[in-house]
């Protein structure tokens, strides 16, 4: 069941916060991989990639759950009633994708090591302030900006896009 696939460099982590930073359907190899490690319930594993992406990505349950009862279905994952919740883990099925999918998985969790470096987290919550502070900024006087003014700010935006894209380029 091993399927091809195109590692591009924008293929994962496309947002923040509660935005899935994963394709469609790769959620499924994360969650396999925290079952490897032990039986979680759903709850535990969105706390493990709250912690793992150091906050930036909490999935909601209307996620987890859904991708939980697929895993079930497709055999790779079982679960069973604790305390009134369900619990799953792997089975070994499961575990055999996920060996198939080695590749894929270890380049899913590359992306997430790098994306989610706690060494660029500070400059990337100032980033994340500065952009809430120009949104705020603007928002608040866009009614009352005069025309040339808007002008030039739209051109100052533009050139720090323009500088950021050739920066990523580089």
């Amino acid at each position: 069941m091993f399927r091809d696939r195109v590692f591009k460099g924008e293929r994962f982590f496309h947002g923040f916060g509660r935005e899935s930073p994963f394709s469609k359907g790769d959620l499924k190899y994360v969650i396999l991989d925290l079952l490897k490690e032990k039986p979680r319930y759903g709850y535990e594993i969105i706390r493990a990639l709250e912690e793992r992406s150091h906050g930036f990505y909490t999935p909601s349950p209307g996620v987890v759950y859904p991708t939980l009862q697929m895993l079930e279905e497709m055999g790779y994952a079982s679960a069973t009633e604790r305390d009134g919740k369900k619990i799953y883990t792997i089975t070994e099925e499961g575990s055999k994708f996920l060996a198939e999918q080695k590749d894929f998985t270890d380049e899913v969790k590359s992306h997430m090591k790098h994306h989610w470096n706690p060494e660029n987290m500070g400059v990337i919550m100032e980033m994340m302030g500065d952009f809430r502070e120009l949104g705020r900024l603007v928002r608040q006087r866009v009614g009352s900006i005069e025309p040339d003014k808007m002008q030039r700010i739209r051109e100052v935006i533009s050139r720090a896009s323009q500088e950021i894209k050739t920066i990523l380029e580089e």
